[in-house]
């Protein structure tokens, strides 16, 4: 069985499109639909309720995050493999069941990704190295080139190959990988709410032996960020905050000082200022 995640917030609209192209474009194998809103103001949930009786809805009286949103979505799971879909994607002909067949036919990996393609035709660039002091600094700078190990500007997103860190969009998850490395319920680490939680579910992944898979023969439709841009220097401040706290995880705690160094100074000059980042 496949489980279908989803976590919302106030994107009502896109949910809608998303949860139509999935019952348009359902894949051959029996799958569900849990669908968590978090405390979405604009009617997400009562849409659900009135036009998708079928989905499995989890309506949270706070805004939990999206780790935790996929979390507890997670613990309501049943299938074998787990799809991770942002609200603001669509889903083409044949794209599930694609994705599943290629997991399926390549056991060693844990994840997948597939290619995601802008409301503009095309293709997003959606894979990227892990985190790196000297990679993500050369992308802070515009020096990709230089040290590409983090941005991969050379991806090629028309042949199927290994892919470090694929956007959590859409990441296809085989549940025997997860529980090698945790608790299948909880597998996303809830310091990282809003940015680099599939990050690290990756990294602990690829550490425990499970890399991740990137297919472009499974295609999507990506409007792209549209809860973050609600709240942008919110979120710019969260990501920068989560890039450090990644640091701090994986490489130890002078690295991430040494960052901090530049990351903050970068948030505070992309937002204008100091914000709070994401509160529950």
């Amino acid at each position: 069985m496949l489980s279908i995640l989803v976590v919302n917030w106030n994107t009502r609209d896109f949910l809608d499109r998303c949860l139509a192209s999935i019952k348009l474009n359902p894949p051959e194998t029996p799958f569900e639909v849990i669908v968590v809103d978090n405390n979405s103001s604009d009617g997400s949930a009562e849409m659900v309720r009135a036009k998708y009786p079928w989905v499995a809805l989890t309506a949270s009286e706070k805004n939990l995050g999206y780790a935790e949103g996929n979390n507890l979505a997670c613990e309501h799971a049943r299938g074998g493999f787990l799809l991770t879909l942002n609200p603001d994607t669509e889903i083409s002909n044949g794209a599930l069941e694609t994705a599943l067949t290629v997991l399926s036919e390549n056991p060693s990996y844990g994840a997948l990704g597939c290619k995601l393609v802008g409301s503009d035709g095309k293709t997003q660039r959606s894979v990227r190295g892990f985190p790196s002091f000297w990679g993500m600094l050369a992308m802070f700078v515009g020096l990709d080139r230089l040290n590409p190990t983090y941005a991969l500007p050379s991806f090629d997103y028309e042949k199927e190959q290994p892919a470090p860190q694929p956007m959590g969009t859409f990441l296809l998850f085989r549940r025997e990988a997860i529980e090698l490395i945790g608790d299948p319920k909880r597998p996303f680490d809830p310091q990282f709410p809003i940015f680099f939680n599939e990050v690290d579910l990756l990294k602990r992944l690829l550490d425990a032996g499970w890399p991740c898979l990137y297919t472009p023969r499974a295609h999507i439709l990506h409007h792209g960020g549209e809860s973050t841009k609600q709240v942008r220097k919110n979120m710019i401040w969260e990501s920068h905050r989560s890039a450090v706290r990644y640091f701090r995880k994986h490489k130890g705690i002078v690295v991430a000082v040494l960052f901090a160094l530049f990351a903050y100074p970068a948030a505070f000059v992309r937002a204008k200022g100091v914000y709070a980042g994401f509160r529950g």
